[in-house]
């Protein structure tokens, strides 16, 4: 026996418009959070983190030996920035991040150079520099202070260090990325090998290159503090030793927000930098997302 709908009766299962109400306008609000930007999004999160952590800190009572409020942290931020003291030592740690990142950049590119165009140097000094990026960098920075001393050279020896090979490793794969049938186009036309790399390889390699940049330069402030960790009398590094042996939690972590604010302020200039000269380049402009 069969039975015929009414005209305008639901289907069965159907949602009613009281539930698919809800329903819609959760879809319209993941919608809405998908459409904002990607620091939009951070740093929604990152204030949802710290409220998060500041009711936790309230409601259990945590001591600020172990683990700091929030509210406590900007204090000891807002201090040390007004006595001066996180500004000067800050300074410092610029300057060797700068000056570091600056080495790695040179050196990896010029290295990445001989390396895409000689087949001996490839075969001969490639397989070295890898070998001693094996080493721990930390292992390292004790025999740097011995050599150059606890003055700046030593610190900007180690903070090309851990930027070098990053940049290295991603020039190369993007100087050899370059297609072999562009390249064979460009000599039949009797480009030199001089004038492919300027005109062809060079411009084809910068996204990979700006990838390289952009951990490099994260990996230029790590490598600061490793050098100010073994052996200093300043900077943010000295300041969270001092700090660790005072027993001054809030302000080691009024440093490490310094040092992030560091890190995504390196992070967002290469990215802008990458978006002006490799406009083309959808790795590069994704970056920030």
């Amino acid at each position: 026996m069969t039975t015929t709908s009414q005209p305008g009766a639901r289907p069965a299962g159907a949602a009613t418009p009281d539930q698919a109400a809800p329903k819609t306008a959760e879809r319209a609000a993941r919608r809405r959070l998908s459409d904002l930007p990607g620091w939009a999004l951070s740093l929604m999160l990152a204030v949802f983190a710290v409220a998060v952590w500041q009711a936790v800190v309230v409601a259990f009572d945590v001591s600020p030996i172990i683990f700091p409020a929030p509210t406590a942290v900007a204090e000891s931020l807002y201090s040390g920035l007004a006595d001066g003291s996180l500004v000067r030592n800050g300074w410092v740690t610029l300057k060797e991040i700068f000056l570091g990142f600056g080495v790695a950049v040179v050196t990896a590119l010029g290295v990445a150079f001989l390396v895409t165009q000689s087949r001996l140097v490839d075969k001969a000094v490639y397989p070295l520099v890898v070998a001693t990026q094996t080493i721990p960098k930390v292992a390292i920075a004790p025999v740097l202070i011995i050599w150059f001393g606890t003055g700046l050279t030593s610190k900007v020896v180690t903070t090309a260090l851990l930027a070098f090979f990053p940049l290295l490793v991603n020039a190369i794969h993007g100087l050899r990325s370059t297609d072999p049938d562009q390249i064979a186009m460009f000599r039949a036309f009797g480009a030199t090998r001089s004038q492919v790399f300027r005109r062809l390889q060079f411009p084809s390699a910068l996204p990979s290159i700006f990838a390289g940049l952009d951990v490099a330069a994260v990996f230029a402030v790590t490598g600061a503090i490793v050098a100010e960790f073994v052996g200093s009398t300043e900077g943010l590094g000295y300041v969270i030793q001092a700090t660790n042996f005072t027993l001054d939690v809030s302000r080691t972590f009024a440093v490490l927000v310094m040092l992030s604010v560091i890190g995504l302020t390196l992070h967002f200039v290469v990215v802008l930098v990458g978006r002006r000269v490799v406009f083309w380049s959808h790795d590069v402009n994704r970056l920030d997302h």
